[in-house]
C-alpha cells in the first residue's frame, strides 16, 4: 500500500551505497544472491529460537533487495535480474513463517501454515496477471522500474517488513500477528483476483474500440 510513496524516497537512500558497490564491479545479480543468503539464514535461525539474529538476517534481506535494484540502475536493468529477483523474494516470504512453524510446531503450526498458504493466494495473483499484462503492454506507471508489472494492494513489500519485523520482536504473540496479517493479505488477494479479472475482460472491448 505503501510501497509507491516510499520507493522514491528509497533509491534516493540507496544511491550513494550503490554507486559504491557498482565502483567495486559489484553486479545487481551478486547483490539479489547474496541478500537471499543471508535471508534464508533467518529459517535456521527462527527454528532455534534466536530471534534477534532473525531480525538482522530478515532487515538485510530487505536491504539487500531495494539495493539490488539501485545497482541495476546504474549499469543495466534486465529482465533476468528482474526474475531472478522476484522468484528468490517469494521464496524468502515462505521461509519465515516456516521457521517458525519450526520453532514450535505445536504452537505455531497453523498459523504458519495458513500465512504460506496465503502467500500463495497474494504471490498467484500478483505473477499470473504480470505475465499477461505484459502480453497486452499493460502500463503500470506505479512501478514504472520494475521489471514486472505490479499490481498493488493492502499488503506489499513494506507492509510485509513490517511484519515480520513484528513476528520476531514479539514471537510470543505470534499466532495473533500472523493470523491478522493472513487476513490482510487475503484482502490483498482477493481485490488483486477482481481487479485483474476486470481489466483482462475489458481487454476485448478495449482492442475493438482502437481498432480502425
Amino acid at each position: 500500500m505503501f510501497d509507491p510513496l516510499l520507493a522514491p524516497l528509497s533509491r534516493k537512500i540507496l544511491q550513494p551505497l550503490a554507486r559504491y558497490l557498482v565502483s567495486r564491479q559489484v553486479s545487481a545479480n551478486q547483490v539479489t544472491l547474496a541478500g537471499f543468503a543471508v535471508g534464508m539464514l533467518a529459517l535456521p535461525a527462527l527454528a532455534l529460537g534466536w530471534f534477534g539474529l532473525a531480525l538482522l538476517c530478515i532487515l538485510l534481506n530487505r536491504l539487500a533487495d531495494g539495493l539490488d535494484g539501485a545497482v541495476a540502475r546504474q549499469t543495466q536493468t534486465t529482465d533476468a535480474g528482474g526474475y531472478l529477483d522476484i522468484v528468490l523474494d517469494f521464496i524468502f516470504y515462505s521461509a519465515v513463517p516456516f521457521g517458525f512453524l519450526l520453532y514450535d510446531p505445536a504452537q505455531f503450526g497453523i498459523a504458519a501454515g495458513l500465512l504460506m498458504l496465503t502467500f500463495m493466494g497474494t504471490g498467484a495473483t500478483f505473477l499470473a496477471f504480470a505475465s499477461i499484462a505484459a502480453k497486452h503492454a499493460i502500463d503500470n506507471p506505479g512501478y514504472s522500474n520494475k521489471a514486472l508489472h505490479y499490481m498493488g494492494g493492502l499488503t506489499e513489500g513494506f507492509e510485509t517488513i513490517l511484519a515480520f519485523v513484528a513476528f520476531c520482536l514479539w514471537p510470543q504473540h505470534f499466532t495473533v500477528l500472523a493470523l491478522t496479517f493472513a487476513g490482510l493479505c487475503w484482502l490483498t488477494a482477493l481485490t488483486r483476483l477482481w481487479a485483474g479479472y476486470r481489466t483482462l475482460r475489458e481487454l476485448p472491448k478495449r482492442h475493438s474500440e482502437q481498432s480502425p
